[in-house]
């Protein structure tokens, strides 16, 4: 495409995208204003529902129950997810064709595809079955902390197994030559060249967590009412109130906040060139 052409073209593609950004960001946009609302009977002081939000009790136990949620799912997640994605790595690269060629991405894009409706009713109803038989897995953080960690265990998976088929596999062979047994090349090959991956994972899987609606509405029990949950009750009790969009705005920021370092991971990784045999 000639220079004269180029230009047009992107303007064109600037001038049909600002319409979708504008839809996507405006919304966002309106909540933090509307968070500085007035208060009832004329407070109208710059933050002063943030500094509500402070001394609110029930706020205060949400976030709790949220961040250890987020951050106990988060590690596990990732910890499964690493090894998923090791795992489907290098069962792909055995694999010759066929159903068994493509099994690493249909265990990995099941999950990730499932609409949450459908994955919180099943959890749901598993944990239930699981409960009136055992008696164990009754309703609360524990029940939360399994369906999250099944759902972020795949998106984990999937950065880590993005990494992975990009690594020369002849690495592998060649820190066999060199006497690695596989832990000592899983430990000292493999975690050092996908640790971009893995930290960009776990942040993934806490964005996914800490905003996560449908499945902890399912899975919940008394007393694990976690931040969006929280939302949700307390819109349905009074509808849309100042107060409540600013804790949105700050959820919206701790998200926006975790999905750029997410970036900056995951632009780091991209941007490092891949061990090859011989470097």
């Amino acid at each position: 495409m000639s220079q004269h052409l180029a230009k047009p073209v992107r303007r064109a593609l600037f001038a049909a995208s600002m319409p979708v950004y504008l839809l996507l960001y405006a919304p966002l946009a309106l909540i933090a204003v509307f968070s500085f609302a007035p208060a009832p009977g004329g407070v109208a002081a710059s933050g002063f529902w943030y500094a509500e939000l402070l001394h609110s009790p029930g706020v205060l136990a949400a976030f709790r129950r949220s961040l250890t949620l987020a951050l106990g799912s988060s590690i596990l997640g990732t910890v499964l997810g690493t090894l998923m994605g090791f795992g489907l790595s290098r069962f792909r690269t055995g694999a010759k064709g066929g159903f068994a060629a493509a099994l690493p991405s249909l265990i990995i894009y099941t999950p990730i595809i499932m609409p949450s409706l459908v994955f919180g009713i099943s959890e749901l109803i598993f944990f239930n079955l699981v409960h009136r038989a055992t008696g164990f897995l009754a309703a609360g953080l524990l029940t939360m902390g399994i369906a999250h960690v099944t759902f972020q265990a795949p998106y984990v998976a999937l950065v880590v197994f993005a990494r992975m088929a990009g690594l020369d596999p002849n690495l592998f062979e060649a820190s066999h030559d060199l006497y690695a047994d596989a832990r000592q090349s899983f430990l000292h090959l493999t975690i050092p060249v996908i640790r971009p991956a893995i930290i960009g994972g776990f942040l993934l899987a806490f964005t996914l967590s800490i905003d996560d609606f449908t499945i902890s509405y399912f899975t919940a029990g008394p007393g694990s009412t976690t931040l969006p949950i929280y939302i949700y009750s307390a819109v349905a009790r009074k509808g849309i109130a100042p107060d409540i969009n600013a804790l949105a705005t700050l959820m919206i920021a701790t998200v926006i906040g975790i999905g750029l370092l997410q970036y900056v991971f995951t632009r780091h990784r991209e941007r490092r060139p891949m061990p090859r045999v011989g470097d």
